[in-house]
């Protein structure tokens, strides 16, 4: 039986009802403010992966009425998303195909839904699992790098002169789940290869901070996107969330060893402080930045609700390791800063950005798309420390 949870009124069963509007016949739709489809935007692959993976975590807890949203979720992303001629996911169903590139953020996510609705035996999953893991092997793993590719052209022709942190820290997430779903060791393997060559190799060089951005020699990018320093999956200077993100992923992993390469700990460790001192409360007022540049100053002062849901889940997983009242007292504040500014209470889920004055903002984002961040937040404080989430759950009702 899960802890009681943190967040009350944004707690695992709101959550997940809220999500069921989202269903629409080709997946699930981006919800707005108020929990309505808004239709004015397409069905996303990696939102109806999301969904997926949010509905197939809510059949393992037992949840009431979430197994055909899963079963919903497993047909389209096995159906309308994959590219019959060409393999691959589609990241959108608006436009051609051949307008499309096959993105590594998109495919990492049908790999963590499948897995996960694999865990809750949901129609369907272990094949869109095979199918998945056999796509992110054979097309976007980089032996040489030891890193994803970023996307490919619609044929797998042509893969873009860019390695990306984002999508291989998803990857990483990805690799974990498969790996706990599987126990095929190479994906542990590969995990850790990620976590070297983006976190012990160039954040470790850096003094744990993380550029996410690398020309296709592995030249690093510091100024990325100056230009549009809101990119919504790649801005620019070092994203806090991203470094909650890694720490946590890092444990995980390290989780899944009897004896685990010492670095691991070593680096979640530095990831984790670099977010923490640069991340909370540097304006003045509580919340954690969107992002900061390399001196430390905060570039975008909006509070996106994932980045308090990733520090609370990197929180709480170093206090169930640790017991430490340091990260103890972390998650205590930032749950009770989410409590009260994020979780909205008249119209459901988390509102997913505030203003630097911790006020809903609709400028990142127009609505409240999914509830994969927030989820998370308020299940891992009552969560055994696993490689997945799904895991996790499993351990955590195994009696003894």
């Amino acid at each position: 039986m899960l802890h009681p949870d943190p967040l009350d009124d944004g707690g695992p069963g709101g959550l997940v009802g809220f999500a069921k509007a989202a269903r629409v016949p080709s997946g699930f739709g981006f919800l707005d403010r108020y929990g309505n489809v808004d239709t004015d935007r397409p069905t996303a692959c990696f939102v109806t992966a999301r969904m997926t993976y949010c509905f197939s975590i809510a059949a393992l807890l037992g949840l009431p009425d979430v197994r055909s949203h899963a079963a919903h979720g497993v047909a389209c992303l096995s159906g309308a998303f994959w590219d019959e001629e060409c393999g691959g996911w589609l990241g959108s169903l608006a436009g051609t195909p051949s307008s499309q590139r096959k993105r590594a953020y998109d495919i990492c996510f049908v790999v963590l839904g499948a897995s996960a609705a694999a865990a809750a035996s949901i129609p369907g999953a272990n094949e869109l699992m095979a199918k998945a893991a056999e796509t992110l092997a054979n097309r976007f793993w980089s032996e040489d790098a030891g890193a994803l590719v970023e996307s490919w052209d619609r044929g797998f022709g042509e893969p873009e002169p860019y390695w990306g942190a984002t999508a291989n820290m998803h990857g990483l997430e990805a690799m974990l789940a498969l790996y706990g779903q599987t126990r095929d060791m190479v994906w542990r393997d590969r995990a850790l290869r990620v976590a070297d060559t983006f976190i012990n190799l160039r954040a470790r060089a850096a003094d744990w901070w993380l550029n996410e951005h690398y020309g296709p020699d592995w030249t690093p990018l510091p100024d990325f996107n100056r230009s549009n320093p809101g990119d919504e999956f790649h801005p620019y200077g070092m994203t806090i969330g991203h470094l909650f993100e890694w720490s946590r992923l890092l444990l995980q992993l390290e989780s899944t060893f009897d004896v685990a390469p010492s670095w691991l700990r070593e680096a979640a460790s530095g990831l984790y402080e670099t977010a923490v001192q640069h991340g909370w409360a540097v304006d003045g007022r509580d919340g954690f930045v969107y992002t900061v540049d390399w001196d430390g100053v905060p570039v975008v002062r909006d509070r996106p609700h994932w980045v308090a849901a990733e520090a609370i889940s990197a929180a709480a997983v170093w206090s169930t390791l640790t017991g430490n009242p340091r990260y103890v007292g972390h998650l205590q504040t930032w749950s009770a800063y989410a409590q009260r500014h994020l979780v909205d209470a008249e119209h459901g889920s988390w509102h997913h950005l505030l203003d630097p004055d911790n006020r809903p903002s609709y400028s990142m984002w127009s609505g409240k798309p999914d509830v994969y961040h927030a989820l998370q937040a308020v299940l891992l404080p009552g969560l055994p420390v696993a490689e997945s989430t799904a895991c996790a759950i499993t351990a955590g009702s195994t009696p003894g």
